[in-house]
């Protein structure tokens, strides 16, 4: 991790074209602007782990859900239907 000490209106090159900016300091608490192309995604570190955690929830596949969707189109293709035929 690479650690830089800046002043409040310094800035902080991201390759060409982010420009990360302190905007502020009240003890503890650091403002700061980031000024980055609009199709840049930006997300505070808890809410970036939380859409990783969701996504990778959607991601699981449930065996069974799996299976019974596997029965569902063996018997569709074979002409049984899905809905009790």
């Amino acid at each position: 991790m690479l650690i830089l000490t800046r002043k409040v209106d310094e800035t902080i090159m991201v390759g060409d074209k982010i420009r990360v900016v302190v905007v502020d300091v009240k003890g503890r608490q650091v403002r700061i602007g980031v000024d980055a192309p609009a199709d840049t995604k930006i997300y505070r570190g808890e809410i970036f782990d939380k859409i990783q955690e969701e996504n990778n929830r959607a991601s699981r596949v449930d065996a069974q859900e799996l299976k019974n969707a596997a029965d569902l189109w063996s018997r569709m293709r074979s002409g049984r239907g899905g809905d009790g035929d």
